[in-house]
Protein backbone atom coordinates (compact mmCIF):
# COMPACT_ATOMS: atom_id res chain seq x y z
CA UNK A 1 0.00 0.00 0.00
CA UNK A 2 3.08 2.47 0.55
CA UNK A 3 3.66 1.85 -2.77
CA UNK A 4 0.32 3.11 -4.54
CA UNK A 5 0.68 6.11 -2.51
CA UNK A 6 4.09 6.75 -3.71
CA UNK A 7 2.51 6.59 -7.03
CA UNK A 8 -0.20 8.26 -6.56
CA UNK A 9 1.45 11.03 -4.71
CA UNK A 10 3.75 11.43 -8.03
CA UNK A 11 0.81 11.60 -10.48
CA UNK A 12 -0.15 14.27 -8.55
CA UNK A 13 2.59 15.61 -8.63
CA UNK A 14 2.83 15.14 -12.70
CA UNK A 15 -0.63 16.78 -12.89
CA UNK A 16 0.48 19.87 -10.55
CA UNK A 17 3.43 20.13 -12.23
CA UNK A 18 1.47 20.14 -15.94
CA UNK A 19 -1.53 22.56 -14.85
CA UNK A 20 1.51 25.19 -13.83
CA UNK A 21 2.78 24.66 -16.90
CA UNK A 22 6.22 23.01 -15.97
CA UNK A 23 5.41 19.88 -17.47
CA UNK A 24 6.75 18.08 -20.24
CA UNK A 25 5.30 20.46 -22.60
CA UNK A 26 7.33 23.38 -21.60
CA UNK A 27 6.57 27.14 -20.58
CA UNK A 28 4.52 29.82 -22.49
CA UNK A 29 5.64 33.61 -21.51
CA UNK A 30 3.66 36.57 -22.28
CA UNK A 31 5.45 39.65 -23.08
CA UNK A 32 3.65 42.82 -23.48
CA UNK A 33 5.96 45.32 -25.24
CA UNK A 34 4.45 49.49 -24.97
CA UNK A 35 6.32 51.79 -27.64
CA UNK A 36 5.23 55.14 -27.58
CA UNK A 37 6.20 57.55 -30.55
CA UNK A 38 6.06 61.68 -30.68
CA UNK A 39 5.20 63.22 -33.83
CA UNK A 40 6.10 66.55 -34.55
CA UNK A 41 4.32 68.67 -37.35
CA UNK A 42 5.37 71.39 -38.34
CA UNK A 43 3.15 74.40 -40.19
CA UNK A 44 3.70 77.07 -42.32
CA UNK A 45 1.01 79.77 -42.67
CA UNK A 46 1.53 83.09 -44.87
CA UNK A 47 -0.93 85.42 -44.13
CA UNK A 48 -1.96 88.21 -46.57
CA UNK A 49 -3.20 91.30 -45.55
CA UNK A 50 -6.68 91.92 -46.33
CA UNK A 51 -6.27 95.82 -46.29
CA UNK A 52 -4.04 96.30 -49.63
CA UNK A 53 -3.32 100.09 -49.95
CA UNK A 54 -4.70 102.51 -52.15
CA UNK A 55 -3.24 103.16 -54.95
CA UNK A 56 -1.34 106.45 -55.53
CA UNK A 57 -0.72 108.37 -58.98
CA UNK A 58 3.22 107.02 -58.61
CA UNK A 59 1.65 103.60 -59.12
CA UNK A 60 -0.33 103.98 -62.33
CA UNK A 61 -0.42 104.92 -65.50
CA UNK A 62 -3.16 106.18 -67.71
CA UNK A 63 -4.48 106.61 -71.12
CA UNK A 64 -7.98 108.37 -72.22
CA UNK A 65 -9.00 107.06 -75.65
CA UNK A 66 -12.29 107.00 -77.69
CA UNK A 67 -13.94 103.86 -78.22
CA UNK A 68 -14.71 102.94 -81.08
CA UNK A 69 -18.50 102.60 -82.41
CA UNK A 70 -19.50 104.63 -78.70
CA UNK A 71 -21.25 107.46 -79.75
CA UNK A 72 -24.49 108.65 -80.41
CA UNK A 73 -27.64 111.15 -80.06
CA UNK A 74 -24.30 113.80 -79.79
CA UNK A 75 -22.80 111.58 -77.33
CA UNK A 76 -19.55 109.80 -77.67
CA UNK A 77 -17.59 107.19 -74.87
CA UNK A 78 -14.20 107.50 -74.09
CA UNK A 79 -12.38 104.39 -72.01
CA UNK A 80 -10.01 105.51 -69.12
CA UNK A 81 -7.71 102.65 -68.35
CA UNK A 82 -5.32 103.26 -65.35
CA UNK A 83 -2.44 100.75 -65.15
CA UNK A 84 -0.77 99.20 -61.88
CA UNK A 85 2.86 100.17 -62.93
CA UNK A 86 4.50 99.40 -59.34
CA UNK A 87 5.68 96.59 -57.49
CA UNK A 88 2.71 96.18 -54.65
CA UNK A 89 -0.94 95.66 -55.18
CA UNK A 90 -2.98 98.55 -54.49
CA UNK A 91 -7.21 99.29 -54.79
CA UNK A 92 -9.22 101.43 -56.39
CA UNK A 93 -12.26 102.42 -56.54
CA UNK A 94 -15.36 104.53 -56.79
CA UNK A 95 -15.95 107.29 -59.60
CA UNK A 96 -12.35 109.10 -60.90
CA UNK A 97 -12.06 112.19 -59.77
CA UNK A 98 -10.01 114.21 -62.43
CA UNK A 99 -9.55 117.34 -64.70
CA UNK A 100 -9.15 118.03 -68.03
CA UNK A 101 -5.92 119.82 -69.02
CA UNK A 102 -5.51 122.03 -72.78
CA UNK A 103 -2.53 121.62 -74.56
CA UNK A 104 -0.08 123.88 -72.31
CA UNK A 105 -1.43 121.49 -69.16
CA UNK A 106 -4.02 124.61 -68.08
CA UNK A 107 -6.92 122.83 -66.31
CA UNK A 108 -10.32 123.47 -68.08
CA UNK A 109 -13.82 123.32 -66.83
CA UNK A 110 -14.43 119.60 -65.38
CA UNK A 111 -17.45 118.33 -63.83
CA UNK A 112 -16.96 114.25 -63.10
CA UNK A 113 -20.73 112.50 -62.54
CA UNK A 114 -21.79 109.26 -62.30
CA UNK A 115 -23.16 106.68 -59.66
CA UNK A 116 -20.41 106.74 -56.84
CA UNK A 117 -21.23 103.28 -55.48
CA UNK A 118 -18.65 100.54 -56.78
CA UNK A 119 -16.92 97.93 -55.58
CA UNK A 120 -13.10 97.97 -54.55
CA UNK A 121 -11.01 96.70 -57.15
CA UNK A 122 -7.65 95.53 -56.49
CA UNK A 123 -5.02 96.03 -58.92
CA UNK A 124 -1.80 93.53 -58.71
CA UNK A 125 1.05 94.01 -60.68
CA UNK A 126 0.36 94.71 -64.59
CA UNK A 127 -3.03 94.78 -64.26
CA UNK A 128 -5.54 97.48 -65.28
CA UNK A 129 -9.28 98.98 -64.56
CA UNK A 130 -11.30 100.67 -67.05
CA UNK A 131 -14.27 103.52 -66.84
CA UNK A 132 -15.93 104.67 -69.82
CA UNK A 133 -17.23 108.22 -69.93
CA UNK A 134 -19.85 109.53 -71.68
CA UNK A 135 -20.02 113.39 -73.05
CA UNK A 136 -21.32 115.34 -76.15
CA UNK A 137 -17.72 116.93 -77.72
CA UNK A 138 -19.72 119.40 -79.60
CA UNK A 139 -23.47 120.30 -78.35
CA UNK A 140 -22.82 123.48 -76.55
CA UNK A 141 -24.65 123.80 -73.35
CA UNK A 142 -25.17 125.97 -70.24
CA UNK A 143 -21.87 128.10 -69.99
CA UNK A 144 -19.81 126.81 -73.37
CA UNK A 145 -19.52 129.00 -76.00
CA UNK A 146 -22.56 128.97 -78.57
CA UNK A 147 -20.21 129.45 -82.09
CA UNK A 148 -17.07 127.61 -82.66
CA UNK A 149 -15.94 124.75 -80.34
CA UNK A 150 -18.20 124.85 -77.12
CA UNK A 151 -14.69 124.59 -75.42
CA UNK A 152 -11.03 124.15 -75.64
CA UNK A 153 -9.62 120.81 -76.91
CA UNK A 154 -8.79 118.89 -73.58
CA UNK A 155 -5.27 117.21 -74.42
CA UNK A 156 -4.62 114.60 -70.99
CA UNK A 157 -7.19 113.67 -68.00
CA UNK A 158 -5.38 114.65 -64.74
CA UNK A 159 -6.67 111.86 -62.51
CA UNK A 160 -6.49 111.88 -58.30
CA UNK A 161 -6.41 108.20 -57.24
CA UNK A 162 -7.98 107.47 -53.82
CA UNK A 163 -4.38 106.93 -52.39
CA UNK A 164 -3.49 110.15 -53.57
CA UNK A 165 -0.90 112.16 -56.15
CA UNK A 166 -1.79 112.56 -59.36
CA UNK A 167 -1.24 110.55 -63.18
CA UNK A 168 -1.88 111.84 -66.75
CA UNK A 169 -3.77 110.36 -68.84
CA UNK A 170 -3.07 111.62 -72.25
CA UNK A 171 -6.64 111.84 -74.52
CA UNK A 172 -6.86 110.15 -77.98
CA UNK A 173 -7.28 111.90 -79.81
CA UNK A 174 -7.71 115.55 -78.24
CA UNK A 175 -11.89 116.57 -77.94
CA UNK A 176 -13.68 119.48 -76.62
CA UNK A 177 -16.43 118.56 -73.43
CA UNK A 178 -19.10 120.62 -73.69
CA UNK A 179 -21.48 120.98 -70.98
CA UNK A 180 -18.38 122.82 -69.17
CA UNK A 181 -16.79 119.66 -69.36
CA UNK A 182 -19.20 117.02 -68.13
CA UNK A 183 -18.13 113.62 -68.06
CA UNK A 184 -20.57 111.06 -67.14
CA UNK A 185 -18.51 108.14 -65.82
CA UNK A 186 -18.96 104.75 -64.74
CA UNK A 187 -17.54 102.76 -61.99
CA UNK A 188 -14.39 101.87 -62.22
CA UNK A 189 -14.74 97.62 -63.44
CA UNK A 190 -12.67 94.66 -61.80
Amino acid sequence: MARRRAGAGLALAAIALSAAGCGSGGSTTTVTVIRTHTVTTTVTMTTTSAAMSACTGDQLSGTFKEAAGGGGAGQIEYILTLTNTSSAKCTINGLPTAVLLDASGAPLPTNVTGTAISPLVALATGASTHATARFSPDVPGTGDSQSGTCQPKAHTLRVTPNGGGTVDAPIKPPTSVCERGTLNFSVFDG
